[in-house]
């Protein structure tokens, strides 16, 4: 079959990706950072957040590190052959982050151009083994603070293996879900791969996103972009990695 986005009008925005050097998991160095914003642009990508973990115990970022890092970077980002770049975090979803999250500490997705959010989009990911207890209520907690929850990879999680429903309260309390691509070509996992496409099926996925680690990951990422075309349609994969991440960010189409 031929591949569909040989010649796809450009403008992805990718909502999960570590590209920041030396926060997190993520990029190592500079040139690796730059290695992979140029890797994503040429996959499509016009527009990359930054979302470098927030962790306490793991990754100990708080906003103040994770904005500092970010402007380090400046010095480098002045190349045309780059997409635009902006500075969300990912968020462990614990109670020490939940705590920030309410107190405005936390690192929500920039609000951008004229059509803002009536809630900002925060991305939050938790354990891959459990949810935590009361999830679904602590989602409302954030709605109540302004903040639209964006579940990072929920086809990664083994409480979505065994029953998808698990997602619904999240959703019905105002979550949306955001795929992993890559998820599509089973960097994963077959199981994984399996609930990603289920998800599909089922239209539960409001965005998709490259979650790139390291500059060798957008090659993965452009061929899980054209997987999905193949699978969902032209149409469908536009939504979601266009216009579902512009709507998420208050972009207007």
């Amino acid at each position: 079959m031929a591949r569909v986005y040989r010649t796809i009008v450009r403008g992805f925005v990718d909502l999960h990706c570590h590209w920041i050097a030396g926060i997190d998991d993520g990029a190592r160095t500079v040139d690796a950072s730059l290695a992979m914003l140029r890797g994503l642009k040429r996959a499509g990508f016009d527009t990359v957040m930054a979302t470098p973990h927030m962790r306490p115990g793991m990754f100990d970022n708080d906003r103040a590190a994770l904005e500092a890092a970010f402007e380090a970077m400046r010095p480098h980002l002045a190349d045309p052959e780059l997409p635009a770049v902006h500075l969300a975090s990912e968020h462990f979803f614990d109670e020490i982050v939940f705590d920030r999250l309410l107190r405005g500490e936390g690192l929500p997705y920039p609000a951008l151009g004229d059509g803002k959010p009536r809630r900002r989009g925060v991305l939050v990911e938790v354990s891959p083994q459990a949810f935590p207890p009361r999830l679904e209520r602590r989602f409302f907690d954030l709605s109540r603070a302004g903040l639209r929850p964006v579940l990072a990879h929920p086809e990664r999680y083994q409480p979505v293996w065994k029953d998808d429903a698990c997602l619904d309260p999240l959703i019905d309390a105002g979550a949306c879900l955001l795929l992993d691509v890559c998820a599509l070509v089973g960097k994963y996992g077959r199981a994984a791969q399996r609930a990603a496409e289920k998800l599909l099926d089922d239209d539960a996925y409001e965005a998709a996103c490259s979650d790139a680690h390291r500059p060798e990951d957008a090659e993965v990422v452009a061929d899980a972009v054209e997987v999905l075309g193949e699978r969902m349609g032209r149409e469908e994969a536009e939504r979601l990695l266009r216009a579902g991440p512009r709507g998420i960010l208050g972009l207007s189409e």
